[in-house]
């Protein structure tokens, strides 16, 4: 650490009365921005300078602001070894290798930092959770680069590394620092078209009239003004955040005064928890984009109709989609989203044979990974398991009662659609305000106390809802969705209902865990009958052996 740097951060958080090392992230996140302006000027034919650059001010944020010493060694482990095994290994089990060594390293300062038990403090884990996303990506984009490409899908095309970049190309790539410690995670083609500015190319077809402006000779446009709206919108979470922290935090749920105020208050403050702590991450989110899209790598592409530019490649969370959600899959695929994306084609789709559909394995796997990238408190366990069973709910809500507020013919929305939209979007809140609770509340006590003070409501709604879906009035809302729409048979997906389901894993929850248990029983099943099949073949085809007599 710089002599001296922390007496300033230790005066500011004495008057705010929070923690000197909260402060010194939030002045990193502002930081990145006149950094990422500065990043941007360097020459667009000097990709080293801009490498060092990036090293240089990553190694400060370390070393210099925040005495990382260790974290440093930490990250730079993962990383050489990350890279190592995609030099020297070769076949099919490298990413897989990789990817045990880089959730084995995480897992164990996971649980470093939950037995030091002090959230004051920042430590590495959370720029190594990052770091996780991008190094598990870099080894399958480099086993990708690998294979012939007649077995790659378009997104293994579009991602494939056919040469190991240089290590100051790879070091650049670790330690970006407008989102080094919070991310957004991003694969190493983005990083590569970005520092070769190939990324803001027009198209092919695109009237060059449509380029979006630059200043100068340099190749990425410009890029204040969005910056600027994430930056004011980051600091509006941020300051809104250490507004309502006050009045709700965990141990107001866990303490006697809670018990004083009525079931619907105590539901209200639930719910108010949990959107607090969201704010946090929408402020260190939005900072870390903004920073992003200044120094030029969250660009999109532009509009070849209109010239307008995107700015969201990066977009880690959307605000509004998750408070105004009125289902489980717009609640949870509006949240943490690069997160989603790295799940989905990292885990779910590579677990998956290939040309065979996604199933219990590919889910399982999926979830475990999520769970255990996050940590080990028992509450996030907790969360990850009842969310999938409110998805479930979800989606047989969605898929048998919906179609009754639709018009059978055009599928528009009936007068009274209004009113499933009220009430889907109040329970799909409420659901998840107590689903997430143990994720604050991180142990087993807290977490069962505070379900038990506003009676397990989510718990027996998502209950008694499987029961009525595994019940016969199923079948019957089935029949009469047939007869309001003149049909026969199985119902026929609505084209959301579609899109829903192309979309899955969201964060490693299994889509529908009955049906994933109900392919694992079967599957075993047929093992055993498989096994019993050969067991009796074998007895009936050996060889009886001659009487000797005696």
């Amino acid at each position: 650490m710089l002599p001296y740097i922390n007496l300033p951060f230790q005066y500011v958080a004495s008057l705010l009365g929070a923690s000197s090392d909260e402060l010194k992230l939030i002045t990193s996140f502002l930081l990145s921005y006149p950094l990422a302006g500065l990043l941007k000027r360097v020459p667009d034919e000097k990709p080293a300078w801009k490498n060092l650059f990036i090293i240089v001010v990553s190694s400060f944020y370390l070393v210099g602001l925040f005495d990382l010493w260790i974290g440093a060694r930490t990250l730079a482990l993962s990383s050489v070894g990350a890279y190592c095994i995609a030099q020297y290994i070769q076949g099919p089990f490298m990413p897989w290798i990789g990817f045990v060594f880089l959730m084995g390293h995480l897992s164990i300062n996971q649980l470093a930092r939950q037995f030091r038990n002090d959230p004051a403090i920042v430590d590495i884990t959370g720029a190594q959770m990052v770091l996780v996303m991008k190094l598990t990506a870099f080894c399958w984009n480099v086993a990708d680069g690998r294979l012939p490409e007649k077995n790659l899908s378009d997104f293994q095309k579009e991602r494939a590394i056919k040469q190991l970049p240089g290590p100051l190309d790879f070091a650049g790539y670790v330690m970006f620092f407008p989102s080094f410690f919070a991310g957004p995670a991003f694969d190493y083609v983005d990083y590569r078209r970005w520092i070769e500015t190939t990324m803001f190319e027009v198209p092919a077809g695109v009237d060059p009239s449509k380029k979006p402006p630059t200043r100068k000779k340099r190749k990425i446009p410009r890029s204040g003004n969005p910056a600027a709206w994430k930056a004011a919108a980051g600091m509006f979470w941020i300051l809104l955040f250490l507004k309502l922290s006050g009045l709700y935090y965990p141990d107001l749920l866990t303490g006697d005064k809670y018990m004083s105020y009525g079931f619907h208050h105590r539901v209200w403050i639930l719910h108010m928890l949990g959107f607090t702590t969201r704010l946090k991450y929408y402020g260190v989110w939005s900072l870390t984009e903004g920073a992003c899209i200044l120094s030029g790598l969250g660009y999109k592409g532009v509009d070849p109709v209109t010239g307008k530019v995107s700015w969201d490649r990066l977009r880690n969370v959307s605000p509004w989609g998750v408070e105004s959600a009125q289902n489980t899959r717009a609640y949870l695929g509006n949240w943490n989203i690069n997160t989603n994306t790295w799940l989905r084609n990292y885990i779910y789709l590579r677990v998956t044979p290939r040309g065979k559909k996604p199933g219990f394995r590919a889910s399982m796997a999926t979830f475990v990974t999520s769970a255990f990238w996050h940590g080990f408190y028992p509450g996030y366990y907790l969360t990850f398991v009842l969310a999938s069973f409110v998805q479930t709910v979800a989606k047989n809500f969605r898929r048998y009662f919906r179609p009754f507020f639709l018009d059978p013919k055009t599928s528009q929305p009936t007068s009274t659609k209004i009113y499933y939209d009220i009430f889907s979007y109040l329970v799909t809140q409420l659901a998840f305000s107590f689903t997430t609770a143990p994720f604050v509340l991180l142990t087993l006590p807290a977490s069962f106390l505070v379900w038990a003070r506003v009676y397990f409501y989510a718990v027996i709604g998502t209950a008694l809802s499987t029961a009525f879906f595994a019940s016969p009035a199923k079948a019957f809302l089935i029949k009469k969705l047939n007869e309001r729409a003149g049909t026969s048979g199985p119902l026929k997906r609505t084209i959301s209902q579609e899109s829903l389901a192309s979309k899955e894993p969201v964060l490693g929850l299994p889509a529908e865990p009955q049906k994933d248990l109900e392919e694992i029983v079967s599957e075993v099943r047929a093992e055993m009958e498989a096994r019993q099949r050969k067991g009796i073949t074998r007895t009936e085809t050996a060889p009886i052996p001659a009487n000797k007599g005696i």
